[in-house]
């Protein structure tokens, strides 16, 4: 909660930093990355930076976090911070980089607003700050924990045990860690960071779901190749290069977006690679020998380039609560259960107390999630996990 000297300067001048608050996050960027350029060799996805939908996403975490702290000061900010922790977590950032991050960020905002930062702003938006990170780094701390290992040590090394080729741009991977013991659980929707050296000497990071069920000797991922370098150059090199026998280094499983306990209905709506978590829920689901009523909604662009196609068909048939539609843009002769065009949730028949898991690119998200909404599933009742910086965290 923000003190109250710190309230009124924040709001003063929150549409001023707001306004500039892209500005400042890249070159928030260029100093921490001149200063420490590791980071952005080791730690920092290369592809999301280039875009610049790492600045978008920092800028618009800030922004929604400071409009929190004046709108609802009573709001617990779980929502909105529990998402980065996470991806914090799965990347092994530490309590002690926070202050290499707050250095570099005040610098910028010093430099963007100029005159405009008075000791008197510098210690309103110092104060909205630490209570973001030290908010994240307690969460992070509950996280390593859990995870049974100290701050920072996420990584352990898994090896490829199997190598499937899944569609023309999709291969999945078995992996049990490298001393032969059996992998650890996880909750079914949640992610793994996998790194790898790639032929300049960076060691980039990118995040895969688990696309099997938990409770196995060992986990799956899929990787979908991402086009264009840098944007792709981990998963093309994962295409390229790993095969069965061959040791990555992967952290432990994190994500918030998972399936709850209990025995209300699902909607599992995903589109293209977004598939993968609702693999592994729909796997957890038919192992536990769940009745309730699931529904499966899925579209990509053909049957052939729809990965792990005939699994989720096999899984939705083994619960008889469930019912799949879908939709292929060309579905041509392959499929002819499915529609044509893209996934729409307008038009089905939605039991009440629904509890909705979306996956997959953004414009999906937002079709998606509009759809729910306007056929009366409560905002809190709708869930989704975004492939790539959120650019949506805090917008809604």
């Amino acid at each position: 909660m923000l003190s109250e000297q710190s309230r009124p300067v924040v709001r003063a001048t929150l549409p001023a930093v707001g306004a500039a608050i892209g500005e400042i996050t890249e070159l928030f960027y260029r100093k921490l990355f001149a200063d420490r350029p590791e980071l952005l060799r080791d730690l920092f996805n290369r592809g999301n930076q280039a875009t610049g939908e790492q600045q978008q996403a920092l800028a618009g975490s800030i922004a929604a976090f400071a409009g929190l702290l004046l709108e609802r000061p009573e709001a617990r900010p779980d929502a909105l911070l529990g998402r980065i922790a996470h991806k914090h977590a799965s990347l092994g950032i530490t309590s002690e980089q926070y202050k290499l991050v707050h250095q570099h960020l005040f610098a910028a905002i010093a430099e963007v607003l100029g005159d405009a930062v008075t000791p008197e702003v510098a210690a309103a938006w110092d104060e909205v700050y630490w209570l973001m990170a030290n908010a994240l780094i307690a969460t992070e701390a509950r996280l390593y924990q859990e995870a049974g290992v100290p701050e920072g040590s996420t990584w352990c090394p898994m090896e490829i045990t199997e190598r499937h080729e899944e569609t023309a741009d999709a291969v999945s991977f078995l992996l049990r860690p490298a001393d032969g013991g059996p992998a650890g659980p996880f909750t079914p929707g949640q992610y793994v960071s996998v790194q790898v050296a790639l032929p300049d000497g960076a060691r980039q990071i990118r995040q895969y779901s688990l696309s099997a069920a938990p409770g196995g000797a060992q986990w799956r991922i899929t990787v979908k190749r991402a086009a264009g370098d840098p944007a792709g150059e981990v998963s093309s090199w994962l295409h390229a290069h790993a095969r069965a026998g061959d040791v990555l280094s992967v952290s432990r499983p994190f994500g918030d977006v998972v399936l709850p306990e209990g025995d209300g209905p699902l909607l599992l709506a995903s589109a293209g690679i977004g598939t993968t978590p609702v693999l592994a829920i729909l796997g957890h689901l038919a192992a536990t020998g769940t009745t309730r009523r699931v529904l499966v909604l899925h579209g990509d662009r053909t049957p052939a380039d729809h990965a792990h196609r005939a699994e989720l068909r096999a899984l939705v048939d083994s619960l008889p609560g469930a019912e799949m539609h879908l939709w292929y843009e060309e579905p041509g002769d392959a499929a002819p259960e499915a529609a044509q065009g893209r996934p729409a949730v307008a038009g089905l028949a939605l039991p009440a107390d629904l509890t909705a898991y979306l996956c997959g690119p953004l414009p999906f998200l937002r079709a998606a999630r509009g759809d729910l909404l306007r056929a009366g599933v409560p905002a809190e009742a709708v869930h989704y996990e975004v492939f790539g910086p959120d650019l949506w965290l805090g917008r809604d």
